[in-house]
């Protein structure tokens, strides 16, 4: 007689949710409902039970905990399970094999951390919202950021300006926008400079919103360029151009500002539409023309800086900050042909108000008009600037002519009285003979003007010429030397000579001190 096994009959306890079943009559635990269902490659929630140096145990509610090597922690290299979980912690993994060769539940958290943030960095990428991500590496050209993913932020779209060390961004937690996605790649580019722009023109709106023009405001430069300087205005970039920068001339902006200097600018002028702002700090400063104006009348003598010379002239400063001009034909009494024969810049000169243009800020100044004033003349080299003292000049290896024993020997014989005959040896050049001595020995300027007024005197010089141009006179008109019968010129036709010589052969103002 054979028996035959009846397998008791279970039925689900009503209200238990199929956690507790009745079999035989009575109630026993449904340990198969609290089992977790789940395939390979689904991500699941569990607790860490236990960190090991190589694998972490976690509890997801399955007949045996999940094992999680520690390359499976983190996208990091060669990571510390500790530092990636704590006992007790709530986790995600993905399924990777339900029962190895060992029957072990492996489990991947990297790769569900992967899986969740292609999901978060998808969506962020569609609605241009920004990713919040860790720098975990610095490589050649860039940083790799934490997303769950390994994104690649460039160095040229870590910050606004240039970062020239990217180091010190390394462990920071910083704010990202997704720019370029590529799933089967994995390749995910980020930019933190879009996120930066963004808030600047936010800034900007909300400080251009509160700036008006009049305005005292503080600020930092942050740039400093040929042009003028930039001001960080708490987000905002306003420009002191270098106009503005001092009510003096100003080479460059360096001269007076540095990079991180805090100044305090005036608002000039907004242009809202584009974002501008134009800024002065010489604003800010004493106007030293309203000194001028309350304090010089026109005809004030007074002591100055040469601080530049230029083809019309010479700029001096009487002021901080104030400058006038002296115009060439107010540098000396004589003519001038280059300012540098007579002042150099940072000489100190005394000068003389000639007008005040308070409408146009300008000053007319003079220095010859002050009395008891004489400034040295200076020797210039072919490029117009000063050679100093002791150096040879341009000209000064003309060799000396002696004119003064050859014109004027002595013993010189004066010329005749009125009615009287002159000797033979000092018979006054003929007139068509004048001519060649205007051109070989011509007349000091000096003697040119005194002669209608000095008859003696033309005559005293004609007859020096004469001894002076006798190898001359001998060629052209022998005759006149020898024949005792030649008619000598009376003293009112040697004035009248003399006259003509110096208006038909003028002589250079310059060249008369050196035949004198």
């Amino acid at each position: 007689m054979s028996t035959i096994d009846v397998q008791p009959t279970a039925t689900i306890v009503e209200g238990s949710d199929g956690l507790l079943l009745m079999i035989d009559g009575q109630i026993v635990p449904n340990y198969d409902a609290t089992l977790t269902p789940f395939e390979e490659g689904d991500v699941v929630t569990g607790h860490v039970v236990r960190i090991d140096k190589d694998e972490v145990l976690v509890d997801i509610g399955y007949k045996s905990e999940g094992v999680i090597p520690s390359n499976e922690l983190s996208i990091r290299k060669s990571v510390d399970p500790k530092d990636e979980v704590e006992m007790g912690e709530e986790v995600d993994a993905l399924v990777l094999t339900k029962e190895d060769q060992d029957g072990r539940l492996i489990l991947s958290k990297k790769r569900a951390r992967f899986e969740k943030a292609w999901r978060r960095i998808e969506a962020a990428a569609e609605s241009g919202e920004p990713v919040d991500g860790t720098v975990i590496e610095v490589v050649k050209g860039g940083l790799i950021i934490d997303l769950g993913v390994r994104g690649f932020l460039p160095a040229s779209l870590v910050d606004i300006r240039r970062v020239p060390h990217l180091d010190e961004y390394l462990g920071q937690t910083i704010e990202c926008r997704v720019i370029e996605l590529n799933r089967s790649r994995n390749n995910v580019v980020l930019s933190r400079r879009a996120v930066l722009e963004e808030q600047r023109r936010e800034d900007r709106e909300r400080i251009l919103d509160r700036l008006q023009p009049g305005m005292i405001v503080e600020g930092t430069i942050s740039n400093i360029v040929d042009f003028g300087a930039f001001v960080d205005l708490d987000g905002i970039d306003g420009l002191i151009h270098i106009s503005e920068l001092s009510w003096s001339h100003v080479n460059h902006p360096s001269e007076i500002l540095s990079i991180g200097d805090t100044v305090s600018v005036k608002v000039l002028d907004i242009d809202r539409d584009r974002q501008r702002i134009s800024l002065g700090l010489k604003q800010t400063q004493e106007d030293p023309w309203q000194r001028v104006v309350d304090t010089y009348n026109v005809g004030d003598e007074l002591e100055g800086r040469v601080t530049k010379v230029v083809t019309f002239g010479a700029f001096v400063e009487i002021l901080d900050g104030v400058e006038g001009l002296v115009h060439i034909s107010e540098l000396a009494q004589h003519h001038v042909e280059n300012p540098r024969e007579i002042i150099q810049p940072n000489d100190e000169v005394k000068v003389k108000i000639l007008e005040i243009d308070s409408e146009r800020r300008r000053l007319s100044l003079s220095i010859k008009r002050v009395e008891g004033q004489i400034l040295p003349v200076r020797r210039l080299d072919g490029d117009g600037e000063e050679i100093p003292a002791g150096e040879p000049g341009e000209y000064d290896d003309v060799p000396q002519l002696g004119l003064s024993e050859d014109v004027y020997p002595e013993g010189a014989v004066a010329a005749p009285a009125e009615g009287e005959e002159a000797p033979a040896d000092d018979a006054p050049v003929a007139e068509g003979e004048a001519a060649v001595l205007a051109e070989d020995a011509p007349v000091a300027e000096a003697a040119a003007v005194e002669a209608p007024d000095a008859p003696e005197v033309v005559a005293e010089v004609e007859a020096a010429e004469a001894v002076a141009v006798e190898a001359a006179v001998a060629e052209e008109a022998p005759a006149a030397a020898e024949d005792p019968e030649v008619e000598v010129a009376a003293p009112a036709e040697a004035e009248a000579d003399a006259a003509a010589e110096s208006e038909d052969a003028p002589v250079a103002e310059a060249d008369a001190p050196q035949q004198a």
